[in-house]
């Protein structure tokens, strides 16, 4: 099955709010989500929609209006108990607690003082809880495997806060930007004011993606935000559908599946060490794993650790590798690759049935590569060589062509 992707158009930026917006203009049901929601111990808030129009474009606003308890001060303890005090998904309440640690993050950067003990400021109400659980949640409900996103739009002109006037982009905002390497739409028409709030650059770089796909789009969403200047839609775009994949080598197609490359140079830690540490990788799922010889500082020789890991494992993996080796740090990058067709069959074969995984590009088997197991026991029983049986099997199997009995 097709894994559903979804984009972000950030068309006049975003904030949690106007994402919940596009979210619920795309079919996202506000009664399911308050289910899910209501199973954090916090109240004190209820969720409204209605139709606007930001521009030329109709679009959903979707405001969480407090009452007298929702609008009491939290703090960050506050908000990461009720986080693991809740009965939210394991998945959902790790992705939560990720965007409240960029945001903690952010804000003892611009303000000083120990991670998560700063001051709050706007973001000490129950909304900034509900902004980001609604995001993980709704994506979530929505089905949606995939998330990528446009550059941020900088803005102009100023903002202001509780700390003053500032530029479009709040100190904490840049900060976020800075510290994810999400990238920034600079020149051109930009929104005025602050177009990016640190709650939707916090959601958005822990959440999304920015390398360009070409998506199928099947529906199209506008979530509003409060303000309705003149000058420009406040407004941020979701497109729904499943991406596009593109061949450039006969028909393989480009894997766009959320792989990550892991790498790490090491200098210090013995082979058994490595062992070690590349059969931990694969039996957490790595997809591969290898060492490449390197040059390090002082001409000294060392080991390049590299593993290829899907997007859910990539921190787990990272833990592992700073944890057994001597490294000091990992780095991190996204990687598409083209891949094969793949599927598995058992041929009817002059040796018996044999499982052959085969490698089709197009309608064409560029590759049949027989199970080595069965060949083994075939090698046992006949006396005949291995790499004998192997070679009359993929001979076979390629002659034989498709469709094959399972």
């Amino acid at each position: 099955m097709a894994e559903t992707t979804a984009y972000l158009d950030m068309i006049g930026g975003v904030s949690g709010d106007m994402l919940l917006g596009a979210m619920v203009d795309v079919g996202l049901n506000l009664d399911d989500l308050q289910v899910e929601l209501n199973k954090m111990p916090d109240r004190g808030y209820q969720l409204s929609k209605k139709s606007v129009k930001r521009g030329g474009l109709e679009a959903t606003l979707v405001d969480v209006e407090l009452d007298e308890g929702g609008r009491c001060k939290r703090t960050w303890d506050d908000f990461y108990n009720s986080i693991e005090a809740s009965n939210l998904h394991d998945s959902d309440q790790k992705a939560i607690k990720a965007i409240f640690d960029v945001l903690a993050e952010a804000e003892s950067s611009v303000h000083g003082g120990e991670v998560g003990k700063t001051h709050l400021h706007e973001l000490g109400t129950v909304d900034t809880l509900v902004d980001i659980s609604s995001a993980v949640i709704g994506l979530r409900l929505l089905g949606v495997d995939n998330l990528y996103a446009s550059p941020f739009p900088v803005g102009v002109g100023s903002s202001s806060s509780s700390h003053g006037s500032m530029g479009a982009t709040s100190r904490a905002t840049a900060a976020i930007y800075k510290a994810s390497g999400s990238p920034v739409r600079i020149g051109g028409k930009q929104p005025v004011g602050e177009a990016v709030t640190p709650t939707g650059a916090a959601i958005v770089s822990s959440l999304a993606q920015f390398h360009q796909v070409e998506l199928i789009p099947d529906q199209i969403g506008h979530g509003a935000g409060m303000r309705d200047p003149e000058d420009h839609a406040n407004v941020v775009g979701l497109w729904i559908g499943r991406l596009k994949y593109r061949s450039s080598v006969d028909n393989s197609s480009l894997d766009d599946s959320n792989l990550m490359l892991l790498e790490t140079n090491i200098d210090d830690s013995s082979g058994e060490v490595l062992g070690y540490v590349h059969q931990t990788l694969m039996d957490q799922g790595a997809l591969d794993v290898w060492f490449t010889p390197i040059q390090m500082k002082k001409n000294r020789p060392g080991t390049m650790l590299s593993a290829l890991v899907e997007s859910d494992l990539v921190d787990q993996a990272a833990e592992l590798i700073l944890r057994e080796t001597s490294t000091f740090g990992v780095r991190r990058r996204t990687v598409q690759r083209y891949e094969a067709e793949r599927q598995i069959v058992k041929v009817d074969t002059s040796l018996g049935k044999v499982p052959v995984k085969l490698k089709r590009i197009g309608d064409t088997i560029a590759q049949a590569a027989p199970e080595y197991e069965a060949c083994r026991e075939i090698a046992q029983a006949t006396g005949l060589p291995l790499a004998e049986v192997m070679r009359r099997v993929a001979n076979e199997a390629v002659l034989r062509g498709s469709p094959w009995g399972a």
